[in-house]
C-alpha cells in the first residue's frame, strides 16, 4: 500500500544504498596484496565482518571511541587469524582502509532507478552514522549526491542512530515533518527502531531475507520500494 502523505525520504547510506561489503572487501584486498600478501582477503573477509558489526553496535551505543572502532575491529580479526601483526602496522591498515575505501563504489542494484523514481516524486536526505568526511567521499563518488537535498552525519547531530537526537536534527535540517517522513535503512534497531521511536515511519532493507516481524515493512530489493511509495 502507498504513503500517500510522505514528502521527505531519509535513507541510510551503507549497507542500504552503498554496497559496504563489496567495497570493503576490495579494499582490503587492495591493502593486503601491497603490504600483506600472506593474508587471504576472502579468510579475512570471514572474519572480519562480523567482529565489525559488533565493534559498530559497541560505537553506536557509545561503549567505545571511533579510535577503538578502528583498531578493535582489525586487531580481533588478526587475531582470530592468528595472524601476528604490530599496532603500528595496523594503524596503518586503518589509515589506509579509510583512505582507499570511497574509492570503490558499488551501489546496489536498483540504486540510480530508485532514486530517479523517487527523485521525481520527494524530498530524498540520508542519516548515516558513518564518519563525515569518508561519507561524503562516498556519496560524491559513487555520483549520488545530486539525489539528496541534505545530509546529516553522527558528527554533525552529536549522537548516533538510534537516538532520537539525530532523527530530529535531520529533520530539522531537512524543514520536514515526522508525520510526512520515512526512513529507509538497513539496520533494525540503528534505521527502523530507531526512526519509528523518534515519530518517523520506516521501512526495512531487508536484502538477506532474514525473518522479521510481520508489522515491519520491509523490501529486499531496492526496487520494491515503489510499491510503498
Amino acid at each position: 500500500m502507498k504513503h500517500t502523505i510522505i514528502t521527505d525520504v531519509f535513507f541510510d547510506l551503507d549497507h542500504t544504498l552503498w554496497d559496504f561489503d563489496k567495497n570493503s572487501e576490495l579494499t582490503f584486498e587492495t591493502i593486503f596484496n601491497k603490504n600483506h600478501p600472506a593474508i587471504e582477503t576472502k579468510v579475512f573477509i570471514e572474519k572480519y565482518v562480523p567482529i565489525n558489526q559488533e565493534c559498530w553496535k559497541l560505537y553506536q551505543y557509545d561503549k567505545i571511541t571511533h579510535a577503538e572502532l578502528r583498531y578493535n575491529r582489525l586487531k580481533y580479526s588478526f587475531d582470530a587469524l592468528d595472524y601476528s601483526i604490530s599496532d603500528e602496522e595496523i594503524d596503518t591498515i586503518a589509515n589506509d582502509y579509510i583512505r582507499f575505501l570511497p574509492e570503490n563504489n558499488h551501489l546496489f542494484d536498483g540504486t540510480f532507478e530508485v532514486l530517479e523514481y523517487l527523485n521525481q516524486k520527494y524530498n530524498l536526505h540520508i542519516i548515516t552514522n558513518g564518519f563525515a568526511d569518508v561519507q561524503y567521499k562516498k556519496i560524491n563518488n559513487s555520483n549520488i549526491g545530486s539525489y539528496f537535498q541534505t545530509v546529516t552525519n553522527s558528527e554533525m547531530a552529536g549522537v548516533k542512530k538510534p537516538n532520537p537526537i539525530i532523527f530530529d536534527y535531520a529533520l530539522d535540517l531537512a524543514k520536514a515533518k515526522k508525520e510526512n517522513s520515512i526512513m529507509i535503512g538497513d539496520s533494525l534497531d540503528a534505521d527502523v527502531q530507531g526512526a519509528l521511536d523518534a515519530g518517523l515511519d520506516a521501512i526495512f532493507f531487508n536484502e538477506s531475507k532474514i525473518q522479521v516481524e510481520q508489522h515491519i515493512k520491509q523490501i529486499n530489493h531496492l526496487l520494491e520500494l515503489k510499491k510503498y511509495l
